[in-house]
């Protein structure tokens, strides 16, 4: 069966993407968020043309041949674009075969275990740590995550001793045997990032997610071998190539493809076959609870590596709520797999209708 349209939902944020074959059977997908738009663009002007004709079953083959087609331009804009056919692939492939996705790849739909993952900031340490005991209390999560350092600082924290007091906060409000992840998004040189690596660990914590700017593998090395607490990288980049020295050098303890950055379902899948095949663990990057938590869950519910807990916001952004029939509900701390064929998602019709429209046939 060919692919017949390549249809788009665009706002600034968020683009679904509707791939309809010659049968008329549709699928849903999902670009990366932020700045959304303008992958909507690349998809129509330089990824329809290689995917409209071609076998709508043939996902993994034909998200590789877009990628390599388009190798003068390679990067994020590509692989967001390519990330939104091949997500809507997915759904249409288990549509047709009226099975869930993660079925499809050897899964099945279960309840995932969540980690409650703060993306803030400029908070207080002691807000954040009443914020976290409460969603604890109320939703039964199993393990958070929090926020240190600065985005890219160059070893400036938020203000001076901020990461140590948001650490010893969260720690007491959720007591020792609470597994606590950090995420430092790239804030901190080696030396800098080892030393609180060393602070970290006073505190019990489990995951040291991207402590140096995350082009720098080798720095990153330099930290993991250095350290005891697993050190955690991955969500930003989109070169498979990358990913495999990433995990033969072993910069990383643990891996973590961020499935619409990295081009797909398909891809983030042969991340997780790389990891696997050294023994490491793959603990997928999803920020946000627009689609991109719904492939994530299909992926963990399915590969053999994926971590105790899968990342789950628990931030209330605008610009994801009521985009689909089926909400996800976090219940003691666990999230249930969507059963329905395809992601087993509906998104919401009002949502499409006041989306901009755009169709490449």
């Amino acid at each position: 069966m060919k692919i017949k349209s390549i249809e788009t939902f665009t706002t600034r944020n968020l683009v679904f993407v509707r791939v309809t074959s010659e049968d008329g059977l549709q699928g849903y997908g999902q670009i990366a968020p932020y700045h959304a738009n303008i992958s909507a663009l690349v998809l129509h002007q330089q990824i329809a043309p290689h995917a409209l004709g071609a076998d709508c079953d043939a996902i993994e083959a034909l998200t590789a041949a877009c990628i390599w087609e388009e190798h003068k331009f390679p990067g994020s804009y590509i692989c967001r674009a390519v990330g939104g056919l091949d997500t809507a692939l997915w759904d249409l492939k288990g549509k047709r075969l009226g099975k869930s996705v993660c079925e499809l790849v050897g899964g099945k739909p279960r309840q995932v275990e969540v980690y409650g993952s703060s993306m803030k900031r400029d908070i207080s340490p002691e807000d954040e740590a009443e914020r976290i005991k409460r969603l604890q209390d109320t939703y039964g999560y199993g393990a958070f995550k929090i926020r240190i350092a600065s985005n890219f600082g160059n070893d400036v924290d938020v203000y001076p001793g901020r990461s140590e007091q948001v650490v010893k906060a969260v720690r007491k409000a959720i007591g020792d045997k609470t597994p606590l992840y950090v995420d430092a998004n790239s804030g901190l040189t080696p030396r800098k990032a080892i030393e609180t690596g060393r602070m970290l660990a006073q505190y019990g914590v489990c995951h040291f997610e991207e402590p140096c700017p995350y082009t720098e593998l080798e720095w990153t090395k330099q930290v993991a071998d250095a350290l005891d607490i697993p050190v955690t990288g991955g969500e930003q980049d989109t070169d498979l190539a990358q990913f495999r020295r990433m995990i033969n050098m072993r910069a990383v303890d643990i891996v973590q493809p961020d499935i619409c950055y990295v081009g797909g379902f398909s891809r983030a899948l042969e991340v997780a076959k790389m990891a696997a095949a050294v023994g490491m663990t793959c603990t997928p990057h999803a920020a946000n609870l627009s689609m991109l938590t719904i492939f994530t869950l299909h992926m963990v519910a399915a590969i053999p590596n994926a971590g105790t807990h899968m990342e789950y916001t628990i931030e209330q952004d605008a610009w994801t709520n009521n985009l689909f029939m089926e909400p996800l509900v976090v219940r003691d701390g666990k999230v249930q797999v969507p059963e329905g064929a395809g992601w087993g998602v509906t998104v919401r019709p009002e949502w499409l209708a006041n989306a901009d429209y755009q169709i490449s046939e």
